[in-house]
């Protein structure tokens, strides 16, 4: 069975020996949430880094943990960066990997924490912010959790399926059908209301958010036109990633340009119908916001 390039790219990440420490609230837990110590290694054109990037806006951390900006396209084998390779070495004995992002590092002993995104973003609500609101608000864990499986096999992989060059027809079919099912079950949720939890802005929007934006610009641009007109025309949802786009924690970390080069770099799917128009203007959107940064 033959693996699309995206999913080939997926599958080199989770078969990499990953770093897993976590942050703790207890000084003798060795990596505790203390300010200046640590810094994110992130790129805002990878789903992860805009992910963390958006988080590490809306916790107000820039004053306690610093990010470095990594190129839109990785410049070694495998989509490893090269500014990362001495962390990895320094973690690692004799690491050959890709010295992948996204990374949070410990500046105390120039080692690596951890490379595991989701675990980061939770981490990061431990930080003592200048911004008290939490991204995982007591209670809300399940309704996250359902999100991030949703957006991740209900739209992430079934958009994957769904364009997937040379694919059976039939399956394409299917995956578009579980595309749509998953869209129209946020459309229901959405409608009427802000955010995916009542009134609170939660790791559900950050996720909600970034997959809706990587639907539009990257997945968009290997279905046929028919796909795209029945994507597009969930009103609640697109008029939801709208209004995030319009705020300044997600709307000035969008790099148009950076992920669309970072997709055709590693990309070698077709390109379809859908390619012609994208769904949001999403740097229209995102210059509404205070601060917003048009890359």
């Amino acid at each position: 069975m033959s693996v699309s390039p995206l999913t080939a790219a997926a599958h080199v990440r989770r078969s990499t020996p990953g770093f897993r420490g976590r942050i703790g609230r207890d000084a003798r837990s060795g990596h505790y949430a203390v300010p200046h110590r640590y810094r994110l290694h992130l790129s805002t054109a990878c789903p992860d880094g805009l992910r963390l990037a958006v988080g590490h806006s809306l916790l107000g951390l820039d004053g306690s943990c610093p990010v470095t900006v990594l190129p839109a396209v990785p410049d070694c084998p495998g989509g490893g960066h090269t500014a990362l390779r001495p962390l990895y070495e320094a973690s690692a004995h004799h690491y050959t990997g890709p010295a992948l992002a996204p990374v949070l590092s410990d500046d105390w002993s120039g080692r690596i924490v951890s490379t595991h995104a989701p675990d980061i973003l939770r981490d990061l609500d431990r930080f003592p912010g200048d911004d008290q609101a939490s991204l995982y608000p007591c209670g809300t864990e399940s309704v996250i959790e359902a999100v991030e499986r949703m957006c991740a096999e209900g739209i992430e992989e079934a958009a994957q399926r769904a364009g997937r060059a040379g694919a059976d027809p039939a399956e394409q079919a299917a995956a578009l059908d579980v595309l749509l099912d998953t869209l129209g079950r946020l459309e229901r949720r959405l409608t009427g209301e802000e955010y995916l939890v009542g009134d609170l802005l939660t790791a559900a929007d950050i996720e909600l958010w970034v997959t809706l934006v990587q639907l539009d610009t990257v997945h968009r641009c290997h279905l046929d036109a028919s796909a795209v007109h029945r994507i597009a025309d969930h009103r609640a949802l697109w008029a939801y990633a709208r209004r995030l786009a319009a705020h300044p924690a997600f709307g000035r970390h969008l790099d148009l340009d950076g992920i669309s080069r970072r997709h055709h770099g590693r990309c070698q799917g077709l390109e379809a119908a859908g390619a012609a128009v994208q769904i949001l203007d999403w740097v229209g959107h995102a210059g509404d916001a205070p601060g917003a940064c048009r890359r």
